[in-house]
């Protein structure tokens, strides 16, 4: 039987979704608690994809295939109660039987993701790790018509990380909503799929045009120059967050 779970994590103590040697993630998390449900044999969980140490998800998705036709509601509390004994933080807010083909990663349509700044003069303590701190007031709208830019197809290689193993730097962004909630600037991207680094790179360069630091015409001259130099810094994991994945 093939399961699509959906996920919340906070990935602040965590390497990233994959499964590392080196220390704990969010794949290896989730396959420890379903070995009591599989005679102890190892049941590889596919996400839909992989965030980084430090970011955060509130609908991650991944599937995996269990030898056995479990209710889903009885499969959801099974793998939260083994996933409170190794105290993870992670839970699972929802299990739902899937055909074989449905496949997490390569069945997506889209996916979003949230970020978020908490600009005020006082630093994070509630919400520390969960937030980017940014004690400088941000002008919003210098901020969204930088943003504009980026919309649509665009080779994004400025916005890309060294490390990126996509095949190809074009991407076509779909939505970048910036707004502001209280104490906090809220960014909402959405894509097909992105680049590694990404949305991190591109909050880390509108935040530069917040501040004042470069113009929101800067951001189209960034983007042309196809340079990753060219742009901002990265922005910090701890602000980002996998918000939705839909099929």
């Amino acid at each position: 039987m093939r399961y699509k779970i959906t996920i919340e994590y906070d990935g602040t103590n965590t390497l990233g979704w994959q499964r590392q040697i080196d220390g704990p993630s969010i794949q290896e998390y989730i396959e420890k608690a379903l070995l009591p449900l599989s005679n102890n044999q190892h049941i590889p969980v596919q996400g839909a994809g992989r965030t980084d140490c430090g970011v955060h998800a509130l609908a991650q998705v991944a599937h995996f295939d269990i030898q056995r036709d479990i209710a889903d509601w009885k499969l959801r509390d099974a793998l939260n109660f083994h996933l409170r004994e190794q105290e993870a933080p992670v839970v699972i807010l929802n299990v739902e039987q899937v055909s074989s083909d449905f496949n997490a990663r390569f069945s997506a349509q889209g996916r979003g993701y949230i970020y978020r700044i908490l600009n005020r003069r006082s630093p994070a303590i509630i919400e520390k790790n969960r937030v980017w701190w940014v004690p400088v007031e941000l002008n919003i709208e210098a901020m969204k018509s930088g943003g504009r830019f980026l919309l649509g197809k665009h080779d994004f290689s400025s916005f890309r990380a060294a490390a990126c193993q996509a095949k190809s730097p074009i991407k076509t962004l779909d939505k970048l909503e910036i707004y502001r909630q209280k104490d906090e600037i809220i960014f909402e991207v959405e894509a097909k799929s992105f680049l590694h680094h990404q949305v991190r790179n591109i909050v880390g360069t509108l935040k530069l045009v917040g501040d004042g630091s470069i113009t929101p015409q800067k951001v189209k001259e960034i983007l042309e120059a196809k340079n990753r130099k060219e742009a901002g810094p990265t922005a910090p994991a701890c602000g980002l967050y996998l918000s939705k994945v839909w099929y």
